[in-house]
């Protein structure tokens, strides 16, 4: 967030240092706008990415590409040249966008953390707690937020102070001025709430992946289990601790500010911290989207760099599984599919066939509920069922015994150790 108002003198003397100073701007602007054009073109390519599930990753990519065209550009400026040069109603326009784009960006973060924690935690509810229409809400508050804490606070000069209010038309410098209400206002609304809420989903989640390992453990090789929670610890830690060393100095000094005023706090300092909350808008396309194994497979596609074979194979981009591929040089072949998982409530899981289709999955579940109530043959597939929301039930009547459930779900529980996946398909049979 940049800070109304422009100091003269030449604030980086030594040509060497001004030079670096550039660079490493420049290069900052360059990988935040390349790195989220890449997320929303891979979205835009494929079809396959057009989920609830991405359509935070989305919105935080088109927050961070706007700012990187409309802020950073302006704010390396003013850095090298160490004064404003643009005019008070331009200064206005653009600490407005500033604090508008970074609060998006956070809140966009901390809405997908409560994304994984549904996914994560709740994986058969999943398509009920996330629906578009919830999404949508979401996406609104999360801007509606963003610009009443920026251009109607601004423009409003709620968070002016009034020793600065009479200078504000000499002082040639531009930043956000930061009282002390809209200094605690901003910072609980805008971050500190958010990393708590966040602290508390990741932490969730990680547990959730730890348990998994040892379950792992217990049937699998210990080198197995230690991969899987060493992965899982290291995604959180760099999810967790880029947001957290990004924006947790920065929004120190902001509160400090607030309390004591802006000649507390020096320039060289604020200048730091204010471009290393910018930076985590370069990293969140590498965190939040590269992370993602289906993000991975079409940046791949993008930029060519797969294999023949394996790049026609997986250029059915539509989540449609009857559509066909055709491989240079070979006939169709139907593309990859995941095999089902059946989950018996008592702890037996089956799996399906790939390609299975509907009344085969029907059969594998009630000759597991069969068992279940200890009957001699599989129940008859045409037992009575009913649908509703995703769900398929299985009638009381149909068993001899305490009343059995048969749930298909089109979200398979995520795994806890890879975030960025999208949930899957997965078809749970219990009583």
């Amino acid at each position: 967030m940049a800070a109304n108002g422009t100091a003269s003198s030449s604030c980086l003397d030594p040509t060497a240092f001004k030079v670096t100073v550039t660079v490493v701007l420049i290069l900052l602007i360059l990988i935040t706008i390349a790195g989220n054009v890449v997320v929303c073109l891979a979205v835009g390519l494929n079809r396959r990415l057009r989920s609830l599930t991405n359509c935070f990753i989305v919105s935080l990519a088109i927050t961070d590409l706007l700012l990187g065209l409309l802020v950073l550009p302006f704010s390396a400026f003013y850095q090298l040249s160490c004064q404003w040069s643009f005019g008070k109603v331009f200064c206005n326009i653009y600490t407005s966008l500033d604090v508008m784009l970074c609060t998006a960006s956070i809140l966009n973060l901390f809405m997908i953390s409560l994304d994984r924690y549904c996914a994560v935690t709740d994986p058969l509810r999943y398509p009920v707690l996330v629906t578009p229409v919830r999404v949508a809400v979401s996406l609104v508050l999360i801007w509606v937020i963003s610009i009443t804490l920026s251009f109607l606070s601004i423009h409003l000069e709620w968070n002016s102070r009034p020793e600065n209010h009479s200078d504000s038309h000499t002082i040639p410098k531009c930043k956000v001025q930061v009282n002390l209400v809209y200094g605690l206002v901003d910072g609980l609304v805008t971050f500190y709430l958010p990393l708590l809420v966040m602290c508390i989903t990741y932490y969730r989640i990680f547990r959730i992946a730890r348990e998994q390992a040892r379950r792992i453990h217990n049937v699998g090789p210990w080198r197995a289990a230690t991969l899987r929670e060493h992965k899982a610890t290291v995604t959180l830690a760099a999810v967790m601790g880029a947001f957290i060393v990004c924006w947790l100095p920065y929004f120190t000094v902001f509160v400090y500010r607030g309390l004591r005023g802006d000649s507390a706090v020096d320039k060289t300092v604020e200048d730091v911290v204010l471009w290393l909350g910018y930076a985590n808008s370069a990293l969140n396309p590498v965190l939040y989207a590269a992370l993602n194994r289906d993000f991975r497979t079409a940046y791949q596609q993008l930029f060519r760099c797969s294999p023949a074979g394996q790049d026609a194979r997986r250029t059915s981009l539509g989540s449609n599984s009857s559509q066909l591929v055709r491989h240079p040089g070979q006939g169709p072949r139907w593309p990859e599919e995941r095999p089902l998982r059946l989950q018996v409530w008592s702890g037996t899981e089956l799996t399906a066939p790939q390609g299975a289709t509907d009344r085969q999955v029907w059969k594998i579940c009630c000759t597991a509920l069969s068992r279940l109530c200890g009957l001699s043959t599989p129940l008859p597939p045409w037992a009575s069922a009913s649908s509703s929301h995703g769900v398929w039930g299985l009638s009381s009547s149909s068993l001899p015994c305490s009343p059995p459930r048969i749930t298909q779900s089109t979200q398979e529980p995520r795994d806890a150790n890879n975030l960025c996946e999208p949930p899957g398909r997965i078809l749970v049979c219990s009583r």
